[in-house]
């Protein structure tokens, strides 16, 4: 049947027909097929369709009767072709995973990139793309990691994670940590802000104009956060720190704080320090387990909105910026909330040393 000019769309379709016309995400394709069969609805001819849609007769044609076979779902959905180019052999499969894992390229290379694996394979690139894909390999890509040799590292979660988690009531829970090194970077020439379709740009060399330690002491209840910027970070420093922490907590609150174990922290200084401040308790994280601070956060923050793109033409300007930051964060600060579970996470250390002790 040619032309189908008695096409009957029923109003329901003409609905969904509609729908996909005017939907920005349709495919192209689907968005002709609609407007085929609601011109033919509307009884325009045959030439009329080909001229507004830009498709040929036979593809006209081949939409009209699709209509008429299947409706509406039949226009959006495709013929499959059998593939022309053969499959690959589950052995050519199983020998580029292998590959991948055990061997090296020949070049004396670091890592497999696609185009050595298909020299070396005997593989197309795409279909050695392909395979690692469908299997979840990539080897440019890689992830830092370092686990904990702390033999206390399951006591030590568990005791952060409850404070975090159930703090000390009538105290003050803090996280602290020093960001060292924050450098006063100038760029050597202006950069162009960005535009429509064009990216703001920076050039990547610089001025240095000093750098700052920035001290800092998180209150996991409310947010807050207590910054001082100083140009070192020795235990004087760290000391000169906490006076103006105990100068800001009110009296009669516990102040327990969740610290790293950076030289400086344990101090015999420090140490005497505290003798001096009882309602002051240490609690510090596992070695190389820092993540477990929550000042951490905000230092990721500070570093992705302020330092990154930041050019300071001055040690003063950074420390003014850094200082600005402060400022405005702690007009709307947000309580820290731990959500990991601490099991979860002594099995995953467990789990990293086991397989560790497999490989070595």
């Amino acid at each position: 049947m040619r032309g189908h000019l008695g096409l009957f769309v029923a109003s329901a379709d003409r609905e969904r027909l509609a729908a996909i016309i005017a939907d920005r995400n349709s495919a192209q394709k689907h968005v002709w097929r609609a407007q085929v069969v609601l011109l033919t609805g509307d009884r325009v001819g045959t030439a009329e369709i080909m001229r507004r849609t830009g498709l040929g007769k036979p593809s006209v044609w081949r939409w009209q009767e699709r209509y008429v076979e299947e409706g509406v779902d039949g226009l959006l959905r495709d013929k499959t072709r059998p593939s022309r180019i053969p499959p690959l052999a589950s052995e050519k499969v199983a020998d580029v995973i292998r590959r991948t894992l055990e061997d090296t390229p020949p070049d004396g290379g670091t890592h497999w990139t696609v185009r050595a694996m298909a020299d070396a394979s005997g593989v197309s690139p795409a279909k050695v793309h392909k395979i690692w894909r469908a299997v979840g390999l990539a080897p440019h890509r890689w992830r830092q990691f370092k686990l904990s040799n702390d033999p206390a590292f399951a006591a030590k979660v568990e005791t952060i994670v409850g404070l975090y988690v159930d703090p000390p009531e009538h105290a003050v829970l803090l996280s602290i940590d020093e960001k060292s090194q924050i450098q006063a970077l100038d760029r050597t020439q202006p950069g162009l802000p960005m535009k429509p379709g064009r990216l703001g740009t920076m050039t990547h060399d610089y001025k240095r104009n000093g750098t700052t330690t920035l001290f800092a002491a998180l209150d996991v209840l409310d947010g807050t956060v207590i910054g001082r910027n100083m140009q070192r970070h020795r235990h004087q420093e760290f000391i000169r720190f906490l006076n103006a922490v105990e100068r800001q907590v009110p009296a009669g609150k516990t102040i327990h704080v969740i610290l790293d174990n950076y030289a400086a922290h344990k101090h015999p200084k420090v140490r005497g320090w505290l003798g001096r401040h009882p309602r002051w308790t240490f609690h510090f994280t596992p070695t190389s387990a820092s993540w477990l601070n929550a000042v951490e956060g905000f230092f990721a923050k500070l570093t992705r909105r302020k330092l990154k793109r930041g050019v300071f033409h001055s040690l003063v300007a950074l420390q003014a910026a850094i200082n600005d930051f402060i400022e405005r964060h702690n007009q709307s600060p947000k309580p820290f909330v731990w959500k990991a579970d601490p099991k979860a996470i002594i099995a995953a250390a467990k789990r990293g040393h086991q397989t560790l002790e497999t490989i070595h």
